[in-house]
């Protein structure tokens, strides 16, 4: 094979930009480079969050498609583990980076499909000129938090890790109890309570279910003692911090209905680094839009289409059901009351989720014009 027909120099003259796929790995990194649909990439192999390997392969592929210096490069990658460190570090060389929804990229519908880091990257190159060419619905594009806001999700995430570890311990003591016919609240005196306990022939604990309850026991106290800390440096935060996301926070919490947890939950997660446009941009980054199946004579509604953040997804639709408790005479219980109230509990069940909808909306123009949801009442 010749060299013309390998290095299609031909092409060079008409596309003046780089483009870069990577597919991460434990450890190592596939990189793809190409110029244009008519060029075969350079795919190479580099060893994982090596950055001056990284400047190396862009220079080399420059050199080879012969490209300038200062040649546009324009890269992609998946979202996942690796966050957004990478993004950061490609903008500040001045490459033009996206972060994409994995689940987003076009797949191969057969059964068995071949699926290589080779094909991944070739995959992600083609997707990433046909965006740069307009095609902008070809995949979702990451919104990238700052590292401020990003550091600041840290509370409420750990937080509600260590409330559903706190759960965990406590099931595991009292099923280890209930394996012995005892019931046994776990409280400040469980561990004095465990020596009065007697098995139901009036002999005492096993030895090494006792142990194994006290070491139980020990990490339900430092789970705890773990809670109340981050619980008492968040209502700190509110009660005296003059920042803008905490402004938010504050505002949020003066609708009745809504408590420290959901308010710190929206702002952080959604209003107070996301700039929304319109109210279906707020429904689908909670994944509480339609997904509509038609097909010639088949047309049928497939549910929600649960595709963006779970938390808060999940967190809104129990605020809408205490919504309803306490903002009985609002314009959206009412509108609930009208139309779901009557029906099945699947009915209702899909009525609380059109709720949860509407309800982060009405939030997200309280916290922007200061329009209180209609009928509600403020604390």
């Amino acid at each position: 094979m010749s060299t013309e027909t390998t290095h299609q120099f031909e092409y060079n003259r008409f596309h003046s930009h780089l483009y870069m796929a990577f597919d991460l790995g434990e450890t190592s990194w596939k990189l793809g480079f190409t110029i244009g649909f008519g060029q075969a990439p350079r795919i190479r192999t580099i060893q994982a969050r090596d950055l001056q390997a990284i400047q190396q392969e862009i220079q080399a592929a420059k050199k080879r498609f012969g490209l300038p210096e200062e040649a546009l490069v324009l890269s992609c990658y998946e979202a996942g583990r690796d966050g957004f460190w990478l993004h950061r570090y490609l903008c500040s060389l001045g490459i033009e980076n996206q972060i994409v929804d994995a689940s987003s990229i076009e797949v191969n519908r057969k059964a068995r499909r071949a699926k290589t880091d080779r094909l991944d990257v070739r995959k992600l190159l083609s997707m990433r000129m046909r965006y740069q060419q307009g095609e902008h619905k070809v995949w979702s594009v990451v919104n990238i938090p700052s590292p401020e806001a990003e550091d600041r999700r840290h509370l409420h995430r750990d937080l509600k890790r260590l409330i559903a570890e706190r759960t965990q311990h406590t099931n595991r003591m009292k099923g280890l109890l209930i394996a012995h016919g005892l019931q046994v609240s776990v409280t400040k005196e469980f561990l004095q309570d465990l020596e009065t306990l007697h098995l139901w022939d009036g002999s005492r604990l096993p030895p090494e279910l006792r142990s194994r309850l006290q070491r139980e026991y020990q990490r339900y106290l430092l789970v705890q003692a773990q809670i109340k800390a981050l619980e008492q440096e968040r209502l700190d935060l509110i009660r005296s911090s003059q920042r803008a996301d905490i402004a938010m926070v504050r505002q949020l919490m003066r609708l009745k209905g809504i408590g420290v947890c959901s308010a710190w939950m929206f702002v952080m997660e959604f209003f107070a680094w996301r700039s929304f446009q319109n109210r279906r941009q707020i429904g689908a980054l909670m994944g509480l839009t339609p997904t509509p199946y038609q097909s010639g004579d088949e047309d049928h509604e497939q549910g929600i289409s649960k595709a963006g953040n779970s938390m808060v997804r999940a967190t809104a639709v129990q605020i809408a059901w205490g919504w309803l408790q306490h903002q009985p005479q609002s314009k959206l219980s009412r509108w609930y009351q009208q139309r779901f109230s009557q029906g099945s509990k699947r009915l209702r069940k899909i009525g609380i989720v059109a709720l949860a909808r509407k309800l982060m909306i009405d939030c997200w123009r309280f916290l922007e014009t200061g329009q209180v949801p209609e009928g509600a009442v403020l604390k």
